[in-house]
């Protein structure tokens, strides 16, 4: 419980505080950390007394000289579930260090207590997700996957929906803040399991009681993305995959990644019965991918120019009035620029076919970029 890294950041922490020299023992009566570094390992004769009484020692100068590596000072018990796993000892005239007696053991209770759970949630948590991880993988539910649910709580009988999240700015959260955050949610389910997937992804298998319509799905993922935007302080992208029976939980699992790819292109929720030129794309190999882009727009993939051109095209619905005033440009500069890209890739922007290979290349040189 009472571990050497943990000892030596309460050391540190409590050195802080006081200013005065700290020892922590382990319960065999060994100094495991210490302000004074030449000290540890060293045997504490009067740590040993006050794990034995389970009260607190103050030792003077006279007694510490009988004692072995005793110093004077004041040395209590610290406590987890009501038993000594340890003591911490401040060395000076007792008198002036006594005050702080009390306070520093409790400060280092709750910091052992606090590690303790974190570590329990830890655990808890990579069992879950190992489950998951399992689960998604298809495999026979054989006795040992079965019993793995039972303990973990997880009910296989009801339907579920995989929802996708991603965290734009995650690289301070730690898994205790979203574990804390989800728990404070009104709208938590029991038997929803939500675990970490990955630095700044989280996913929740959310289990289903009654049949809900789109517009329910889509007001539940709205108010937990809000929620969790306002507790994570991240902004979130959110791919919803369909409600399935437990045993197709993976495709709902896939659905839901297919959509966040294209939530995150979008910047909104998505679900994946929208998908419909993006679960080709999505099929198709990275190193085609790839070559398809030189093939179509590979003379001009690094000309910002005539790329930013083609893609405000497309969000203005091949409208050139409207695609040249979004750019602040004269209709004759625009034309100027298809022109361009026409000689150099051999693809006409007023050609229908033409244009749908150049709105699948820049869809591709997009997801190539972000990745």
């Amino acid at each position: 419980m009472l571990f050497p890294e943990i000892a030596e950041k309460i050391v540190k922490d409590v050195k802080k505080l006081i200013g005065e020299d700290i020892i922590i023992v382990n319960t065999k009566g060994i100094i495991i950390a210490s302000t004074d570094e030449e000290r540890i390992g060293n045997f504490h004769q009067g740590a040993l007394k006050v794990i034995e009484k389970k009260d607190t020692l103050i030792i003077l100068e006279a007694e510490a000289k009988k004692m072995i590596g005793v110093r004077a000072g004041i040395n209590l018990p610290v406590f987890f579930r009501r038993d000594v796993i340890g003591v911490i000892g401040i060395t000076g005239d007792p008198a002036k260090v006594a005050p702080f007696g009390e306070i520093i053991r409790k400060m280092t209770e709750m910091i052992v207590s606090e590690n303790y759970y974190a570590e329990q949630l830890k655990l808890q948590s990579r069992s879950l997700e190992a489950f998951v991880f399992d689960w998604l993988q298809n495999r026979e539910w054989d006795s040992v996957f079965l019993n793995q649910a039972k303990l973990l709580n997880v009910e296989l009988s009801s339907k579920r929906q995989a929802i996708m999240l991603e965290l734009h700015q995650y690289e301070h959260l730690l898994l205790r803040d979203i574990y804390s955050t989800f728990s404070r949610w009104n709208h938590a389910k029991k038997g929803d399991i939500l675990i970490r997937w990955g630095n700044n992804r989280i996913l929740l298998l959310r289990e289903i009681y009654n049949q809900e319509n789109r517009e329910q799905i889509l007001s539940f993922v709205t108010s937990f993305q809000h929620f969790l935007e306002e507790n994570l302080h991240s902004q979130l992208s959110i791919g919803i995959g369909q409600i399935v029976v437990a045993k197709d939980m993976k495709q709902s699992y896939n659905q839901a990644e297919r959509a966040l790819r294209s939530s995150i292109k979008l910047s909104s929720i998505v679900f994946d019965e929208d998908l419909t030129i993006e679960m080709i794309l999505d099929d198709v190999k990275k190193d085609t991918k790839l070559i398809f882009i030189e093939r179509t727009i590979g003379p001009i993939k690094k000309e910002s120019e005539l790329i930013h051109t083609l893609k405000i095209l497309f969000q203005n619905n091949h409208s050139l009035k409207n695609t040249a005033s979004a750019l602040h440009v004269h209709i004759n500069t625009l034309h100027y620029r298809l022109k361009k890209v026409h000689e150099l890739t051999n693809l006409d922007p007023a050609n229908i076919h033409d244009l749908l290979i150049l709105y699948l290349s820049l869809q591709l040189l997009d997801e190539k970029t972000k990745n």
